[in-house]
């Protein structure tokens, strides 16, 4: 089953036409023949806004009741740098950024269409790089995933909101629903949470995926949100604004790259509790008629 344990936002608008000021073939560009963007870029990044009650925040995911809003919650823009991670992959990993990008990992899955094709083909792809990449993992559950496509009768688009998936409960309350006649003792030892993300249709030209040095987030600026499903309730973490964060995302990703996000980590000695804010952004580069981002992200329980 496709789910999202993400806050749905509606897609920006693509950012204006930039010329080609050079008459000197590029080679850096897409199948459209576009330039990729690289390098440092300054955007607007929405973040959290309290409610002007003082009620607790809370998110709807599915349908709410007539005439209640489906979060209580506003937002608050900010322009902020965020560097460019090509070319210094090696300086950052996920213990102590919470973040980290695996290139050249092939797949045999292409459509990514169909559920059940994705979890047959898909999903031991996932499992077996989340093994062959997180030193002392033993046990992966891969729980979920989502498809996100920029078109407008898009199911879910990309997430125009700085949030993290997971809070330390939400986690916990994950282990107990996913493995329950082990949850007791896997519980006791170290485990995590980490998305792996991917593009269906890179290099990535429109929308890409900010991410925060956990190591530069303070706790204080994490907010739980109640995360409201039809059956049940969880919780995600919006993020306020803080000048201090540092902000990365990874240049023109291609299908064969995988950005790995680390929502939560038992661990605390390892990193800064190992969890990543992280959000689509419109970047102002962006050239006209560039092709919309399609990506898929798929939620994994890692033990060990």
């Amino acid at each position: 089953m496709t789910t999202a344990a993400s806050l749905p936002t509606p897609a920006h608008e693509l950012g204006s036409a930039h010329p080609i000021l050079s008459s000197k073939i590029n080679t850096d560009v897409n199948p459209q023949g576009f330039p990729i963007p690289r390098g440092p870029v300054t955007a607007s990044l929405s973040f959290y806004e309290a409610p002007t009650d003082g009620s607790k925040p809370y998110n709807y995911v599915e349908e709410q009741a007539e005439g209640v809003p489906q979060r209580n919650f506003g937002q608050e823009w900010h322009d902020v740098k965020i560097h460019d991670l090509r070319g210094q992959e090696s300086n950052f990993t996920i213990d102590n950024n919470a973040f980290d990008t695996i290139a050249n990992v092939p797949s045999k899955e292409y459509e990514f269409t169909d559920d059940e094709q994705i979890q047959r083909v898909y999903y031991p792809e996932v499992e077996k790089l989340l093994l062959d990449s997180l030193p002392g993992a033993y046990k992966v559950v891969l729980f979920d995933h989502t498809i996100r496509r920029s078109s407008p009768d898009a199911t879910r688009a990309p997430v125009t909101r700085v949030h993290i998936d997971q809070t330390p409960a939400s986690a916990a309350a994950r282990v107990k629903q996913h493995v329950p006649e082990e949850s007791e003792k896997l519980l006791q030892g170290r485990y995590r949470i980490i998305n792996v993300w991917r593009p269906l249709n890179g290099p990535v030209m429109a929308h890409p995926l900010a991410v925060a040095d956990s190591a530069a987030v303070e706790d204080e600026d994490l907010v739980p949100i109640e995360h409201r499903y039809p059956d049940r309730n969880g919780e995600t973490a919006a993020v306020r604004y803080n000048p201090g964060q540092k902000w990365y995302y990874w240049s023109g990703m291609k299908n064969e790259d995988r950005l790995l996000l680390k929502c939560f980590d038992s661990d605390e000695t390892v990193g800064q509790w190992g969890r990543v804010p992280h959000t689509a952004f419109v970047d102002p580069r962006t050239p006209e008629g560039a092709i919309g981002r399609e990506s898929i992200e798929v939620r994994a329980l890692v033990f060990g």
